[in-house]
């Protein structure tokens, strides 16, 4: 009965039925690569994704067909990757890991300088260190779940921003 009014409801708005029943998808309909990107907190997560961003959105004005998503910091734990597969079984595939290593040192005085200008109340020492913590026991096991699969591309991203960079763009210019 409910596939029955989410089909009706599909047609009524002009939408079609592949989002339901990706059986009857056509062949030339890709599912959507994502990329995880990982890191512990000061690694440049975020700092690579808006620059990443910007070399995607050129790429995918070039080629429609090279559509890559960014998911910046997930899945964090075990119940995040549980909830992915669960939701995004069959619907998008996982291309690779993006896994920003860093020195947890590097990170933590990172982190402060950020703290003096950006106002976080977690970037100080104290919070730093938990937030650490938690990532070596809650992400870090997703990385290396994806590293045995032969998913993570490594960076060292103790380097400065633009040699991090250039390592990113030869990823991405070799995954495609």
């Amino acid at each position: 009965m409910l596939n029955r009014c989410r089909r009706r409801l599909l047609h009524v708005l002009g939408l079609s039925f592949p989002l339901l029943t990706p059986l009857l998808s056509p062949p030339h309909l890709m599912k959507p690569l994502v990329v995880f990107v990982l890191g512990g907190p000061g690694a440049g997560k975020g700092t690579q994704c808006a620059r990443i961003v910007e070399e995607m959105d050129q790429t995918m004005a070039a080629n429609a067909q090279k559509n890559k998503f960014l998911i910046d910091g997930f899945p964090r734990n075990q119940d995040n990757l549980q909830g992915w597969n669960k939701t995004m079984d069959g619907k998008a595939d996982v291309s690779f890991v993006l896994f920003f290593d860093c020195n947890d040192e590097i990170c933590i005085e990172r982190c402060l300088e950020r703290g003096k200008s950006s106002g976080r109340s977690d970037d100080n020492r104290e919070s730093l260190e938990k937030r650490i913590q938690t990532y070596l026991q809650s992400t870090k096991p997703i990385i290396d779940l994806y590293e045995e699969m032969g998913k993570v591309k490594k960076i060292d991203a103790s380097k400065s921003v633009d040699e991090v960079f250039d390592e990113v763009v030869k990823i991405f210019d070799k995954e495609g």
